[in-house]
């Protein structure tokens, strides 16, 4: 039986506004299991980064629950969030999320900092992941010396710093170019794969639905299978 590293049920966010209620997610339930690379697809306002914060402990949710492991996340203390955050979520962005007055290795390093790994440990793991994403030669650099391509490499290096078991990518090629993007696709396709993680990644392109293991469709809150 394959194992499930997330359960998520019934899922609502509603706004409130002055004009009424609105639903950004609408009863949404999914689950992601080890070496699965799920992709989200759905026109822009459609909920994709409201399900990815919801999943990733980032925003609350209204109604439903997010499972990750043993923890039950929206009824979980602060610091057990952040654990599960700290130890088995990676959380890839669309504007990169780099910190520009660092290098690439800096970069990749802050969550080890930040979680206190020993600095031997350290150097190790952003030597490994700068060289996994095809960035060793350009540890040095800082982001506005990097191209756009070289800058979302960084940031997955950084969100593998940690070791998680999830990583949810938001819109990793939207601001690439057709073929940076397609040499995105296959590394993360490959993390999900050749590493085992599982991955959900967001996106308006239809060309990455050829390389996805399952395909989910959001339209305005609602989601189902692809």
């Amino acid at each position: 039986m394959t194992e499930t590293l997330l359960d998520a049920h019934g899922l609502s966010v509603v706004h409130r506004t002055p004009a009424g209620e609105v639903a950004a997610l609408a009863d949404a339930s999914l689950t992601l299991s080890p070496g699965e690379f799920v992709v989200l697809v759905g026109p822009s306002g459609a909920g994709k980064t409201t399900l990815l914060h919801v999943l990733g402990g980032i925003q609350p949710v209204t109604t439903g629950t997010v499972r990750i492991g043993e923890v039950e996340m929206t009824t979980a203390s602060e610091a057990q969030v952040d654990r599960v955050r700290r130890d088995d979520l990676g959380y890839v962005f669309q504007s990169f999320g780099l910190i520009s007055a660092l290098t690439a290795e800096e970069n990749v390093e802050l969550p080890l900092r930040i979680r206190g790994t020993d600095a031997g440990e350290r150097a190790a793991r952003v030597s490994h992941l700068l060289e996994r994403v095809g960035l060793a030669a350009h540890a040095k650099q800082r982001p506005g010396e990097l191209s756009g391509g070289q800058q979302q490499r960084v940031g997955i290096a950084r969100a593998l710093a940690g070791s998680p078991r999830i990583l949810l990518a938001d819109e990793p090629t939207g601001q690439l170019d057709s073929h940076t993007a397609v040499q995105m696709i296959d590394l993360i396709s490959s993390i999900a794969h050749d590493d085992g993680l599982a991955v959900l990644l967001s996106t308006h392109d239809p060309s990455v639905l050829a390389r996805a293991d399952r395909v989910l469709e959001l339209h305005d809150g609602v989601l189902r299978a692809g």
